[in-house]
C-alpha cells in the first residue's frame, strides 16, 4: 500500500464536496474528482409525488425554496463554523475535475477502473447502481448527515431534533450499497448544535465531525482494516419537511 491512500471523490457539486476535498487532500492522494450534474428537479418532484402524494410533495417543494433563503441568511454562521474548524470551501482545482451527467453512466465505471483507487469517497450523489459499485475492487464510502438506520434519507440531524432525539442527532460514515443509506456502518458521531444554529448549519456541524470519521475510514481502507457493522434499532427513510410542518415544529419546539 502507498503511504498516501489513493482515492477518487465521486460527488455532486456543492459546498460539502469542496470542504471534503480540501479536508482530505493533505493526507490522501485524490487522483480525480468526478462531479455529476444535479438530477432534474422536475424528475425528483414527479418521483416524490408518485411515492408520497401531490400534497406532501408540494409542501416539501415549498420548504426547499424557503431553505435556500435560510442558507443565504445563515452564510455568516456557516463561514464562522468553517473558520473555527479550519475548513476551506475554496474551488476544487479544475485539472482534477471530470464532469459527468450521472454517476451511474458507463464512462464513470471506466474511469474508476483506470484510476484503480483504494477507496471511492461518495458525497452528495444520486443512488449508485449495483453495476457501478462492482466496477472496482475498492470500498465506496459515504458521509451521511444522520445516524443510521434511524435517520436514513435526508436531513437526519434536523429530524432527530424535531423528534426530541438528540442522542441520535449526528453523522454516519458507512459503506455504500444499492440502498438508501443502508450500507455497513463504519463510524458515527453526535453533534451539539448551538443557539445560533439552524436547518442550514446543522449539516456544517455534521460535516466537521464527518471529515474526521472519513479520514479514519480511509486509513482503515488503506490498511485492510475496515470493520463495518449493522446498525441497531428501527430503520426509517426521511424526506424534506413540508413548509407548514417545519414552521409548526419551529414554533412549538424551537427547532430551527
Amino acid at each position: 500500500m502507498s503511504a498516501r491512500a489513493r482515492i477518487v471523490l465521486l460527488a455532486g457539486d456543492g459546498l460539502s464536496t469542496r470542504v471534503m476535498y480540501h479536508g482530505l487532500r493533505e493526507e490522501f492522494d485524490i487522483v480525480e474528482v468526478v462531479l455529476e450534474d444535479k438530477p432534474s428537479a422536475l424528475g425528483m418532484l414527479r418521483h416524490r409525488a408518485r411515492k408520497l402524494g401531490v400534497i406532501q410533495t408540494l409542501g416539501q417543494f415549498g420548504f426547499i425554496l424557503y431553505s435556500r433563503l435560510l442558507v443565504r441568511a445563515s452564510r455568516s454562521r456557516i463561514e464562522q463554523l468553517l473558520h473555527r474548524h479550519g475548513l476551506s470551501d475554496a474551488p476544487i482545482p479544475a485539472q482534477v475535475i471530470r464532469r459527468v451527467a450521472s454517476a451511474n453512466g458507463r464512462g464513470v465505471a471506466d474511469r474508476l477502473r483506470r484510476q484503480a483507487p483504494q477507496a471511492v469517497v461518495v458525497n452528495g450523489t444520486r443512488i449508485l447502481s449495483k453495476k457501478l459499485l462492482m466496477a472496482v475492487d475498492a470500498p465506496f464510502i459515504n458521509t451521511h448527515m444522520g445516524i443510521t438506520p434511524a435517520y436514513r434519507g435526508v436531513h437526519g440531524g434536523y429530524w432527530a431534533l424535531a423528534n426530541n432525539d438528540r442522542a441520535h442527532c449526528g453523522v454516519t460514515v458507512h459503506l455504500v450499497d444499492a440502498g438508501v443509506d443502508t450500507g455497513g456502518i463504519l463510524y458515527q458521531a453526535i453533534i451539539a448544535p448551538e443557539v445560533d444554529d439552524n436547518f442550514a448549519t446543522y449539516p456544517i456541524l455534521q460535516l466537521v465531525q464527518g471529515l474526521s470519521l472519513m479520514k479514519a475510514a480511509l486509513r482503515d481502507a488503506a490498511t485492510g482494516r475496515l470493520a463495518p457493522r449493522v446498525g441497531e434499532g428501527p430503520s426509517r427513510q426521511w424526506y424534506h419537511p413540508g413548509l407548514l410542518g417545519y414552521w409548526k415544529t419551529r414554533l412549538r419546539q424551537g427547532v430551527k
